[in-house]
């Protein structure tokens, strides 16, 4: 009876890890899971390489990996596939396995997430040009991380609003709200602006 509910909840992280749209948050979110759930712990190359896999998907989410994390990660998904004892720690590996054969860690580690969901590795910006000092970003802040003045009618010398990543949460919540799409999602190693799509 034990094993069907910890096999059952393999299954629930799974498919919870399949909703999120970064690779790695959902490697991350399944090794994470796993962890502190249906691992049982009895076989070495399951309990210590998916704490040493959450280790290092961590530092790939973080944007503190190279190219040799992606190495350590391989060697541990392939130790974990051949000598774990049983299935769930077979499967373990294989999720992680699944998306390491692309370029999707690798964009991480060069400092990009295309999904948008790894927040270490993005920024916010305001594109002066579109910014239109309306306010709309600064009542919507709940952390005071913007700064700037709204415009009002008939008066000059307004500077467009900016962002202080310092205070910044990066919650979206000033993206959401504003009117000319002035606030953007930037790679902070390459300094590329991305795609925004408001939920």
């Amino acid at each position: 009876m034990m094993t069907e509910a910890k096999e059952k909840k393999t299954e629930d992280i799974k498919k919870e890890a399949e909703e999120k749209n970064c690779t790695v948050q959902k490697a991350l979110y399944y090794v994470s899971e796993f962890l502190s759930g249906p691992m049982c712990g009895r076989c070495f190359p399951c309990a210590l390489g998916s704490y040493e896999a959450k280790v290092r998907l961590q530092r790939i989410a973080e944007g503190k990996a190279a190219d040799a994390d992606l190495i350590v990660l391989r060697n541990i998904a392939d130790n974990m596939l051949e000598a774990s004892m049983c299935k769930k720690g077979k499967d373990t590996a294989r999720f992680i396995l699944e998306w390491l054969g692309t370029d999707a860690y690798k964009e991480h580690i060069e400092g990009k997430c295309i999904a948008h969901e790894c927040m270490a590795l993005l920024e916010f910006k305001v594109i002066p040009e579109k910014c239109v000092m309306c306010g709309l970003c600064l009542d919507a802040c709940r952390y005071s991380a913007i700064i700037g003045e709204k415009k009002k009618r008939f008066q000059l010398g307004y500077l467009p609003y900016e962002i202080r990543m310092a205070r910044c949460v990066k919650c979206g919540d000033c993206v959401k709200v504003c009117p000319t799409e002035a606030i953007v999602i930037v790679d902070i190693k390459k300094k590329t602006v991305q795609t925004v799509q408001t939920v």
